[in-house]
């Protein structure tokens, strides 16, 4: 199987990644536009290059506690299908090759073991994968 690549962040402590071909941009975090009656986690709306996107705090929505923005907070812009979302992190590390033998199961259980699709150990590191589909099914719904 050949390595495939992800893109490293962290929220508080853990690191994260995302896989890069869902992956459209890194922003700074613009101007957001509340939304009524929305979830918790859903900061609102941006306008980004004349497309409306929803932001998500991914710390309020992995039960990680309320972000703090600060100079290194970033949106990372995701595509799923036609579906367009930005991801708030509290910063961003680095494009990642990563062996699928390298990736363990999430450990059953885990606060936020729905949105986890594995656990890769890379150097020396151990990055939790987000799972995409299952963040954009729980916002389109």
């Amino acid at each position: 199987m050949e390595l495939f690549k992800i893109v490293a962040f962290k929220l508080g402590e853990e690191e994260y990644g995302l896989e890069i071909e869902y992956v459209k941009s890194i922003e700074r975090i613009h101007q957001v536009t509340r939304v009524p009656n929305a979830p918790e986690y859903v900061k609102g709306v941006i306008n980004l290059r004349g497309n409306v996107t929803p932001i998500i705090d991914l710390r309020s929505m992995l039960s990680q506690g309320e972000a703090n923005y600060t100079e290194n907070s970033r949106v990372i812009i995701t595509k799923f299908d036609d579906i367009e979302l930005g991801l708030i992190v509290d910063q961003t590390s680095n494009v990642i090759d990563i062996d699928p033998q390298d990736i363990e199961a999430p450990s059953a259980g885990g606060i936020d073991s729905n949105y986890i699709g594995g656990i890769a150990k890379v150097q020396g590191r151990l990055i939790s994968l987000i799972k995409l589909a299952e963040l954009v099914g729980v916002t389109s719904n």
